[in-house]
């Protein structure tokens, strides 16, 4: 896999960090310099740990983890779906789910309510049902594509977490760490770091730093499926 030079991450925007009022002094050590009044990542630091971020996730993929990306960045919602759809991942990127984590026995019922329903949706059994019966499951339906469509492979607890906002979603990290599922993301200046187990130092904000680090990491885990497979095939047994 070829990794962005450091002017392709210039340009888009990996450096830029937040306001020197919001930085999180465990990110001291990536921080380059600051201008006007903004915190710059430092890129030689960043393509390193990219590297070395890639080679594990790949690792976890051959592995055959299950890796959940989440996202409630707006912004993000679907650079972040897309790059977990081309992986095959689960993903969530509208609200958190609560419980997600804490509560998965619950979460996955729920889950599994959600996948009959569909498949009753799709081969027309839902005309089983009283027309006011139809009507409530459509909307019900309605919402539960919402927060559960990433997540109607899900059968397990995920293996690890891949969140490109390390700070923006507290809840997940929160859940995740309870659970000792791994947390592995990017960690801009405002975030701590230390509540991830593998992270890069990286704008989460900017559209084009985002889509840069996801797809990478999308491409790392695609990779890691496509070994897995070649084994399997190799030996049938396992």
């Amino acid at each position: 896999m070829k990794i962005p030079s450091i002017l392709e991450m210039l340009q888009a925007g990996v450096h830029f960090g937040h306001q020197t009022t919001r930085r999180h002094p465990k990110m001291d050590e990536y921080i380059f310099t600051k201008r006007n009044g903004v915190h710059i990542i430092d890129l030689e630091k960043t393509k390193t740990m990219t590297e070395e971020f890639l080679v594990e996730v790949q690792k976890m993929a051959k592995d055959g983890k299950k890796i959940l990306f989440v996202s409630t960045n707006p912004q993000a919602k679907e650079i972040v779906k897309e790059a977990a759809i081309n992986c095959g991942m689960p993903y969530l990127v509208d609200r958190w789910v609560g419980g997600l984590i804490t509560n998965f026995s619950e979460i996955k019922k729920l889950i599994a309510r959600y996948n009959k329903l569909k498949e009753e949706q799709a081969s027309g059994e839902l005309e089983k049902y009283t027309k006011k019966e139809q009507i409530d499951i459509a909307k019900q339906l309605i919402k539960m594509d919402i927060s559960l469509s990433g997540l109607a492979g899900l059968k397990e607890l995920p293996d690890a977490l891949f969140i490109p906002s390390l700070q923006r979603e507290k809840t997940a990290v929160t859940e995740a760490t309870k659970m000792k599922v791994p947390v592995i993301g990017i960690s801009d200046t405002n975030a701590n770091p230390d509540k991830a187990d593998l992270f890069i130092p990286a704008n989460d904000d900017a559209i084009n730093s985002i889509k840069m680090m996801v797809s990478l990491v999308s491409d790392a885990i695609k990779i890691g499926v496509d070994q897995q497979e070649k084994t399997i095939g190799q030996n049938p047994s396992k």
